[in-house]
């Protein structure tokens, strides 16, 4: 005991303040993100979401936060981009306006809307007048987007300062970058429809996406859970998919190239073995 005291005497901050790794049974946990992160289309939404938001109890957020026993809150919506981090929506308070000094998780899964990545594979695996099945309404298959230098800039810089402020109103919590699954196959099949130059245009796009959010997590002192590298081998088009492609005529209750149930328990089980490391 006499030893441990003067431990602590020597090292008052830290003892003091023990730091984000121990995460406790009941602690105030935050998700945060896009559709990718609130689980669009994989189960029933909770109790006083927000609609238009898509959430689901079998995100990878609810599926942790039921096994890991935390008090969650989830701000993550459909359609948000990384703006939406730090400022309001509509309606919707700013997502980080969640998070506060007993928080002791965040996780976040956003970016591919400031780029059109969603947009982009939609558009790539449909054909122009096709009516296609998107969070249950039917929506002409879009045109493909134009995204600027400018957004990816926006993106990675809208990113680590969203952690930075994080970090500072929470500063005991584990804030956590979850990289978005590989979607794009290496064979392209029906459930994808992608020409090769297509589907070679799309893997440069996300391996952008995770390159910018793990340089972000790096710089501000965030973690990454790679699931862009877990995933592979595991796209629409193979055995044991992760993740939605768009075959013809789709008329499944999942969002297109998203995630999901499979995806999102997996995304919980590596979510909760980087937690115990």
């Amino acid at each position: 005991m006499k030893r441990l005291v003067l431990a602590c005497a020597a090292l008052m901050t830290a003892c003091a303040h023990p730091g984000p790794r121990g995460i406790a049974s009941g602690a105030h946990y935050v998700n945060m993100g896009s559709s990718f992160a609130a689980g669009a289309g994989t189960g029933e939404a909770p109790a006083g979401s927000p609609a238009r938001c898509y959430q689901s109890i079998a995100s990878y957020a609810h599926l942790l936060a039921l096994r890991l026993n935390l008090a969650l809150t989830d701000v993550s919506c459909g359609g948000a981009t990384s703006a939406h981090l730090l400022a309001p929506w509509n309606e919707l308070p700013a997502q980080i306006d969640a998070v506060n000094e007993d928080t002791r998780l965040v996780t976040i899964t956003v970016g591919g809307n400031d780029i059109a990545y969603a947009g982009n594979l939609i558009a790539a695996s449909c054909e122009q007048g096709e009516m296609i099945r998107v969070a249950n309404l039917s929506v002409p298959c879009p045109p493909p987007f134009a995204v600027s230098e400018d957004a990816y800039a926006a993106l990675e810089n809208n990113l680590r300062t969203a952690a930075e402020a994080i970090a500072a109103r929470a500063p005991q919590a584990r804030i956590v970058f979850i990289q978005y699954v590989t979607l794009v196959p290496q064979a392209q099949c029906e459930q994808s429809r992608f020409t090769e130059e297509e589907a070679a245009a799309l893997r440069v796009v996300g391996a952008r996406l995770a390159a910018i959010t793990a340089r972000a997590a790096e710089a501000s002192g965030a973690e990454t859970l790679a699931m862009d590298e877990a995933s592979r081998g595991h796209t629409p088009c193979d055995s044991d998919p992760w993740s939605t492609g768009l075959p013809r005529d789709y008329q499944g209750s999942l969002a297109p190239w998203h995630p999901n149930r499979r995806g999102m328990e997996v995304i919980a089980d590596q979510l909760a073995a980087l937690l115990a490391r």
